[in-house]
C-alpha cells in the first residue's frame, strides 16, 4: 500500500516527524549511501535512469532531484517506486509503504549495513593517524560525529591508540 500526501508518516519515539516526501528521501538516501558504504561508487542519476529505462520507466533528472531532496511533490508511482526498489535490489514495499514490519526491517539492515562500513572506516582512519596527538584525534572523531552522529557514536574504540 502506497502513502498519501495526505497521510501523517508513522511516528517513533524520539525521532522528529518526517513528511512522506522527506521520509522517500531518507530511505532514497540510504540505499544510495549504502551502494558507497560496501565499498562501491556511487550511483549516479545517469546509472540510475538507465536502469529504470532498461525496465520500462522513464525517470527525469527533475523528479529524481526532487526525489532525493524531500522537497516537491510526494512521489506516489508504484511503477517508479517498484522499479528503483529492484535497481537496488531491496523490496519494492520499503520504498511503497505496507501494513507490515518489512519496511521497518528493511530500513534497520541498511542501516546496520552502512554503520559497520563507516565503522570500518573510521578504524582505518584511526590505526593510519596513529602517530597524530590525541588532541587531533579527537577533533577527527568530533568532525565524523557531527557528519554520522548515530554511527561514530556508538563506533568501538580503536585499539592502539
Amino acid at each position: 500500500m502506497s502513502q498519501t500526501a495526505d497521510e501523517p508518516t508513522p511516528t517513533v519515539p524520539g525521532q522528529p516527524v518526517l513528511s512522506p516526501q522527506v521520509e522517500l528521501a531518507r530511505k532514497l538516501n540510504l540505499l544510495l549511501d549504502v551502494v558507497v558504504a560496501e565499498g562501491n561508487t556511487p550511483y549516479t542519476y545517469r546509472q540510475i535512469a538507465q536502469g529504470l529505462t532498461d525496465r520500462g520507466i522513464a525517470l527525469s533528472r527533475a523528479r529524481w532531484a526532487y526525489m532525493i531532496t524531500g522537497q516537491g511533490p510526494l512521489v506516489t508511482d508504484v511503477a517508479l517506486l517498484t522499479g528503483i526498489g529492484e535497481f537496488f535490489r531491496i523490496p519494492p514495499e520499503y520504498l511503497l509503504g505496507s501494513d507490515d514490519d518489512l519496511p521497518e526491517r528493511v530500513d534497520s539492515q541498511l542501516a546496520f549495513v552502512k554503520s559497520l562500513r563507516v565503522k570500518r572506516v573510521v578504524n582505518f582512519a584511526a590505526r593510519m593517524l596513529g602517530d597524530v596527538s590525541p588532541e587531533t584525534l579527537r577533533s577527527i572523531t568530533d568532525l565524523l560525529a557531527e557528519q554520522l552522529p548515530d554511527v561514530v557514536t556508538d563506533a568501538e574504540p580503536v585499539s592502539g591508540i
